[in-house]
């Protein structure tokens, strides 16, 4: 694509209401980011909501300059060096902002996440098994933070490691981890969703799991504690479709509660190296494609009254699968994708892991 149509890709990319799905549906229905720009407002009227305003212009120059001045580079969907395994997990992200060696993400690959209080044991052993991982040619994913991920990039850096930050590219976070992560990003890869400048806010940290999580083959945890980070990549991980895997841990230590959950839920049971390689065999790309990958054909340029009120009626607040949708209002995958677009442009649509939806009320 040439460049004009690149900054309008990140352009779209970037305005409000406009997800990694929607994203998709509009270049499918109009074939480019500008045309797709233009259609936003009466998209938005169609669903219900107020006309949506494309981002700033000057907002987007701006974040190129300064992911240039970063010694970084946005990559795109769409882009032959996006992560292909990545590209096939749901909701993942339009826009990535890199620093070092995509190939990495090309080798079979382990995330390994966990506590950010870990035991000196558990860091211990989750350097180790890094250690190994990467000697045999697996690229380890974490994400930076204190503990586990820390543990684990210092086992693998000199293998091939990749750290996942919830801030921008040019935002150290622990600042004790600064120099780890300026290594990362010579030495192996350092990938960032959010534009420069952006701070570390909680609600970003599940969105860098998303991408921990479908980056690899399968996630390792390390100790977790219930309801923690961690389990929440792991549960990324098995929506994806990827191995889910856990060390063991004493039932007295609270961190060793959420492994060994995730154990007794089905969860691989991991003692050694060769316990993990034995699980990364080959992923068939085409057996991941979730739904809305999978319905082929551009949506069609415009759905009716009667159309889109027969879809709404089937949505209320509680997630329902896409599929389900289709298969009730009896109407073309299509038409359903289209409906579904206005509404989310309108503000009146969530959408959930494994292609559900729900109608946000009020």
């Amino acid at each position: 694509m040439d460049d004009a149509e690149r900054r309008a890709r990140l352009r779209l990319a970037r305005t409000h209401r406009v997800g990694p799905v929607g994203y998709a549906a509009l270049l499918a229905r109009f074939g480019t980011a500008t045309a797709a720009l233009e259609a936003l407002p009466s998209l938005a009227a169609r669903g219900g909501g107020k006309p949506i305003e494309p981002a700033d212009p000057r907002r987007i120059d701006d974040e190129i300059r300064r992911v240039a001045k970063a010694g970084a580079r946005h990559c795109l969907t769409g882009d032959p060096d996006y992560p292909a395994l990545l590209a096939e997990a749901d909701g993942a992200p339009v826009v990535l902002i890199v620093r070092g060696d995509l190939s990495l993400l090309a080798r079979p690959s382990a995330a390994m996440v966990g506590a950010r209080n870990a035991s000196a044991a558990a860091c211990r052993f989750a350097r180790g098994l890094a250690q190994e991982l990467g000697q045999a040619g697996v690229t380890i994913v974490s994400g930076l933070a204190r503990g586990i991920d820390t543990a684990a990039h210092q086992g693998s850096i000199a293998n091939g490691t990749v750290g996942v930050i919830a801030s921008g590219i040019d935002i150290a976070f622990p600042p004790e981890n600064e120099g780890l992560q300026a290594r990362i990003a010579e030495e192996g890869l350092l990938i960032a969703e959010q534009p420069p400048g952006t701070q570390p806010l909680a609600r970003f940290f599940p969105q860098r799991n998303r991408i921990i999580a479908g980056a690899a083959q399968g996630t390792v945890v390390v100790e977790a504690a219930p309801r923690s980070g961690s389990l929440i990549t792991a549960r990324l991980a098995a929506e994806a479709g990827r191995e889910v895997m856990a060390v063991p841990g004493s039932p007295l230590d609270p961190r060793a509660q959420g492994c060994n959950s995730l154990i007794r839920e089905g969860a691989t049971l991991i003692q050694t190296a060769a316990d993990v390689l034995e699980l990364l065999r080959p992923i068939d790309l085409r057996a991941l494609r979730s739904p809305t990958q999978a319905w082929g054909a551009p949506p069609p340029e415009d759905a009716s009254d009667r159309e889109r009120a027969a879809v709404t009626g089937l949505l209320g607040p509680v997630p329902t699968a896409i599929d389900e949708v289709i298969r009730q209002s009896g109407l073309s995958p299509a038409i359903v994708q289209t409906v579904l677009l206005e509404l989310e442009l309108a503000g009146r649509l969530e959408r959930h892991a494994g292609a559900r939806v729900s109608l946000l009320l009020g």
